[in-house]
C-alpha cells in the first residue's frame, strides 16, 4: 500500500517540477535586446551628443522647463536644440520629431 504512495507521489512531484519548467520557459520576458540608439543615423543626421539629451528627454514627454532643469542648461538653450532637431528630423512638431526619430532607431 504503501509503495502505491511513493510512486504516486514522484509522479506527481514530476510533473510539478515538469509544470514548473515549462511555466518558465513560456512566461518568462524575451531577453532585453540592447539598444545601441542606431549610430549610422545619428551619423547622417549630424546631432550632437546634447542635441541626443534634447531628443531623449523629448521623447520622455518632459516639457522645456523640465528638460533645462535636468540638463542644466537654460531654457533657451533647450529651444534652440529642439529647433535643431526639428531642421535635422524634418519636423514640426514634437510629436513628429520624437515619432521621426523612433523611426530611425535614435530613441526607444
Amino acid at each position: 500500500m504503501h509503495a502505491g504512495d511513493i510512486y504516486l507521489f514522484l509522479v506527481a512531484a514530476a510533473f510539478l517540477v515538469l509544470g514548473i519548467v515549462l511555466g518558465v520557459r513560456v512566461f518568462a520576458a524575451p531577453a532585453a535586446r540592447s539598444f545601441d540608439g542606431n549610430p549610422q543615423a545619428q551619423a547622417a543626421l549630424g546631432l550632437s551628443g546634447r542635441e541626443l539629451d534634447v531628443l531623449h528627454e523629448l521623447a520622455a514627454g518632459h516639457s522645456n522647463k523640465e528638460i533645462a532643469t535636468h540638463l542644466h542648461v537654460s531654457p533657451n538653450t533647450v529651444k534652440t536644440h529642439v529647433a535643431r532637431l526639428y531642421e535635422k528630423l524634418g519636423a514640426k512638431r514634437r510629436t513628429e520629431a520624437v515619432r521621426r526619430a523612433r523611426e530611425l532607431g535614435i530613441v526607444p
